[in-house]
């Protein structure tokens, strides 16, 4: 496992939204409600990006077909048409003024 910075602590705030690309993952960093998360950037339902998803109330919706999801761990609460797998999640990691992710050394490895 090695840890990747994403961002400065000092940066974020409610309404922060960044996507970043790490090996095969898409990712895609957030705070909401005072709270940060770190989910997969893309809905598992089509494949639309998440960035202009609808945040707030711990869920997150798919601005395509309006999918939600819970964002401290990624479960399927809505779907609109046939169910899909939920996000996937990960943990965040702080170091010093930094927030990050570890992430496994190999490729295909979560």
């Amino acid at each position: 496992m090695r840890f990747l910075p994403l961002e400065k602590l000092i940066n974020l705030h409610d309404g922060y939204s960044c996507t970043y690309k790490i090996d095969q993952h898409q990712l895609l960093l957030l705070q909401s409600d005072g709270q940060r998360y770190l989910i997969e950037a893309v809905c598992p339902h089509r494949e639309h990006p998440l960035d202009l998803a609808s945040i707030g109330g711990g869920e997150i919706q798919c601005a395509a077909h309006h999918y939600r999801f819970a964002l401290d761990d990624g479960r399927l609460l809505q779907h609109t048409e046939e169910p899909c797998r939920g996000l996937r999640t990960w943990e965040l990691v702080y170091e010093g003024n930094e927030v990050g992710v570890m992430i496994a050394a190999g490729p295909g490895n979560e």
